[in-house]
């Protein structure tokens, strides 16, 4: 794939996130990148100051060319970072949080959304927020996730990948000992559909194998460690198997996430968040990607977040970010020629 066949299907807009976090430097990292990682065009939601002067601090020689539309974006973007200006309300220093710029976040995300609601955005990539401080100024949603789901109306489902896996948590920002009480075959169930048509129509898989994850050590041992998978996990099992998902399990999940068991199935489904993360970011931590399942737009997020204690320092990975702008480009090609 050449350079300009990267962006064949229109340009990616990317949000602020904090300004105080490492959101401005994985995404000056990933422009200098752009020709030898071929990435698709993008164009930042952001103060274009902030972004110049974040640079400079980066010893980065990064043009800022301030566009006034997303079509601007790939004539630009080979040679300048495009730009679509949001003015902070007091100017952001690296590593320090300050609440009083959360309208300038928000508003960043909201006009994210809009372009990727009228198709002038192919997708959306989210940088990085920290909610509390999205809070002290009223955002009134757990995240990004739901802010999105509400303004769409979408079914959220998150799934975390890296080359190798991709995994959904069942129950993702509960207590463990809560768990149990929240896992329904209903909600398995519900989260298996939308991981199989994601599958099919965002990544290209016509018959995708979905394995099942067990909840108690040795998939319960028939009932003596935990009756879950009898009365819970295998019924829903059965559910998606009834349906024409090519769903196995419950599986004893210490034994799911080696090699050799990867190449068995397209995705997992696990019950709960550290089930499903432990593993991936075992495998490949510096290149997951968070992609919100189950919307009627394409949004990715790189797998971590505001890092605000190394932001402006130089020590920021942008691989992460890197595969967030792959895997939304890629969605958006699945979903352009998708029946």
């Amino acid at each position: 794939m050449s350079f300009d066949d990267a962006g064949s299907v229109g340009p990616l807009a990317v949000t602020m996130g904090d300004p105080a976090g490492i959101g401005g430097d994985i995404l000056l990292a990933a422009w200098t990148q752009r020709r030898e990682a071929t990435l698709p065009p993008f164009f930042a939601i952001d103060a274009p100051e902030r972004l110049s002067a974040l640079a400079d601090l980066l010893g980065l020689d990064i043009p800022i060319r301030t566009i006034s539309s997303p079509d601007e974006t790939k004539s630009v973007f080979p040679d300048a970072l495009p730009v679509l200006p949001q003015p902070l309300v007091i100017p952001a220093e690296p590593g320090s949080l300050d609440g009083r710029n959360a309208p300038s976040v928000i508003a960043s995300l909201k006009r994210a959304l809009a372009y990727t609601l009228s198709g002038d955005a192919a997708g959306i990539v989210t940088n990085p927020i920290h909610k509390q401080m999205l809070y002290s100024e009223g955002f009134e949603h757990p995240g990004h996730t739901e802010f999105l789901a509400e303004a769409t109306g979408g079914t959220p489902v998150m799934m975390l990948s890296c080359p190798g896996l991709r995994v959904v948590p069942v129950t993702i920002h509960i207590p463990l000992a809560d768990v149990p009480d929240q896992l329904t075959s209903e909600l398995i169930v519900s989260r298996g559909r939308t991981l199989a048509a994601a599958l099919e129509h965002d990544f290209g898989l016509a018959h995708p194998r979905i394995a099942v994850a067990a909840l108690n050590p040795h998939a319960g041992e028939n009932g003596a460690l935990g009756l879950e998978e009898e009365q819970i996990i295998a019924p829903a099992v059965q559910m998606l198997r009834d349906v024409g998902i090519n769903a196995t399990g419950p599986f004893p999940a210490d034994t799911m996430f080696h090699a050799e068991a990867r190449r068995g199935y397209d995705a997992v489904l696990a019950m709960y968040h550290d089930q499903a993360l432990i593993p991936l970011k075992t495998i490949d931590f510096d290149n997951g990607v968070n992609t919100t399942l189950g919307l009627p737009i394409v949004r990715t997020s790189p797998d971590h977040g505001t890092a605000c204690d190394i932001a402006g320092t130089g020590k920021a990975n942008p691989n992460s970010f890197i595969a967030a702008l792959r895997q939304a480009s890629a969605i958006a090609a699945h979903r352009a020629i998708a029946p």
